[in-house]
């Protein structure tokens, strides 16, 4: 089977707003222009499980037109634009994800792209890497290497490299700087605030908005989330996170009292059960909770469930809970990533430098058999690449050293 879709019928839409992203993704395109004289991926087979979106399906344009044979899967069950996998099967890419599919399609679907036997892998959240490591282990032996694109994929290898589980080299796409810096703090703090808006049309201004959690992620939502007129309270767990929130000028304080006060809720830690039935029984009548970590576990639904007496969708998006007590709670995305369950992801413009990061991350290690089994930092020149790309097709210049300048710098000399 060379695509499991929601309905090729689609492909028409998907593809214009495939075009539409392929407008704003101009480094993405520099480098497809290349990749299509070079073909530095001859040869090699790519399985990747990311977000289906307009976004995704440039990056395995470029992937192809570098020579790579590909195949997708979705990396959440609810993040599938279907009209974009319609369009890429059309144009004879596998692709394996429908918008809503249960999580016995969704192993299936990684499976079927791991059928590819790939040479390299790019997976966002680690499941594919994990399928791999626990049920595909006689394809391992045939891969290069991997990359991942997301913080939560990359805590869970670390953690498989530390216990000596991890059987392949992988690049952690998510830390480059030209990716977190931006595709976390501006991706994700406009496009949660989308998901949020879109799934319930509040106003924000004069809200209390509780994020959970100041890493990138946290930092982009709050920031989006004030300059939208919330008043914004982080919980965190880390001092010095706490400590840069409070300096941001926003109130820091447990979940336990911000729970109390909150009106929005939203769960940015990659840890799970960050918002729990304690929490819960303390909420104002109103309340409204999401997620913009990579997996449904932040807010304990199931607790949630429990706790009430009725559910019902109310909007497209929106869950309300029915307390015992007559509060009603509102769950968004069904707790899963609100900015794409809820909405389109992060705008093309900010993922173009983050798949540029792969792109070329791909190139890297289908040319480097050196990299030791473990998780790899991005390698500085990519990292350099991307970010003087993007300021050329910004039309953005800069300064150069002088050779003073050079010398001056790599001296210990000079003193006072």
């Amino acid at each position: 089977m060379r695509f499991d879709i929601a309905s090729p019928e689609l492909a028409a839409g998907g593809a214009l707003r495939i075009e539409w992203a392929e407008r704003q993704m101009p480094v993405l395109n520099l480098i497809r222009e290349r990749f299509a004289r070079t073909r530095p991926l001859e040869g090699q087979r790519i399985a990747a499980c990311l977000h289906v979106t307009t976004e995704t399906a440039n990056l395995m344009r470029v992937l192809v037109a570098g020579g790579a044979e590909v195949a997708l899967c979705a990396s959440n069950p609810l993040s599938t634009q279907d009209d974009t996998a319609a369009a890429m099967a059309a144009e004879g890419i596998p692709v394996f994800a429908v918008h809503g599919e249960d999580r016995d399609t969704y192993y299936g679907h990684i499976n079927a792209v791991l059928d590819l036997q790939p040479t390299i892998t790019i997976d966002d959240g680690a499941d594919l890497i994990n399928t791999l490591h626990t049920g595909r282990q006689d394809l391992i032996s045939q891969i290069v290497a991997g990359m991942e694109e997301t913080t939560t994929g990359v805590i869970r290898l670390r953690a498989m490299a530390a216990e000596g589980a991890l059987r392949y080299p992988v690049i952690a796409v998510n830390d480059a700087k030209t990716k977190h810096l931006f595709d976390n703090f501006y991706g994700t703090g406009q496009s949660t605030l989308d998901g949020i808006l879109r799934a319930t049309n509040i106003l924000l201004a004069g809200r209390n908005f509780v994020v959970c959690g100041y890493g990138q992620c946290g930092k982009g939502v709050a920031r989006r989330a004030a300059g939208a007129g919330a008043k914004v309270i982080i919980c965190e767990v880390e001092p010095l996170a706490a400590l840069q929130a409070a300096m941001d000028g926003f109130q820091v304080m447990p979940i336990a009292d911000a729970a109390r006060v909150g009106d929005v809720f939203v769960t940015v830690t990659g840890d799970t059960s960050v918002i729990r039935a304690e929490h819960f029984a303390v909420m104002k009548d109103g309340a409204i909770l999401c997620n913009a970590g990579h997996f449904d576990v932040e807010v304990d639904l199931k607790a949630l469930a429990s706790m009430a007496t009725q559910t019902r969708a109310i909007r497209p998006g929106t869950q309300e809970y029915r307390l015992d007590d007559g509060r009603r709670l509102y769950v968004l995305g069904e707790g899963r990533l609100v900015n794409l369950a809820a909405a389109e992801g992060h705008p093309a413009a900010v993922m173009d430098m983050s798949f540029a990061n792969q792109a070329l991350c791909a190139e890297f290690v289908a040319r480097c058999d050196c990299l030791a089994v473990d998780v790899h930092a991005v390698p500085m020149e990519i990292d350099q690449e991307v970010a003087l790309l993007k300021l050329q097709s910004m039309g953005i210049t800069i300064d150069e050293l002088t050779p003073e300048q050079r010398r001056y710098l790599s001296s210990w000399e000079h003193g006072t």
